[in-house]
């Protein structure tokens, strides 16, 4: 996928935890964890997204867009993944190398907008 596309993903709960599926990529219940599930869950207590336990659309890319929630910051490799920083919750979370099926190599910023799903 190009760096300057803009992806979109429908994140629910599942057990307990944040995932999402995308069959173009071949992700099933594709897990957030370490740090990116409480991300999630501040960021929309802060956007005041109800019902998102049973889905929202998380729209994000590699280029800044209209409408952005959240501006993560590349901090470093970690277990195969990429630690990123939510400077403005002063948060850190784990993206999984799933990351790659979305950009061709780790973007250094990912901008992220966050809505209520239909």
């Amino acid at each position: 996928m190009s760096e300057n596309s803009i992806s979109v993903i429908k994140p629910y709960k599942w057990e307990g935890l944040w995932v999402f599926d995308d069959p173009r990529v071949d992700l099933v219940r594709e897990p957030f964890v370490a740090g990116a599930d409480t991300m999630i869950d501040i960021a929309l207590q802060e956007k005041g997204i109800e019902n998102a336990d049973s889905g929202f659309l998380l729209v994000f890319s590699a280029t800044r867009f209209p409408g952005v929630d959240l501006e993560l910051s590349w901090v470093k490799e970690d277990c195969g993944g990429n630690v990123y920083c939510w400077k403005e919750a002063n948060m850190e979370g784990w993206l999984c190398p799933a990351l790659l099926k979305y950009f061709a190599e780790p973007p250094q910023t990912i901008f992220a907008q966050l809505k209520a799903a239909a």
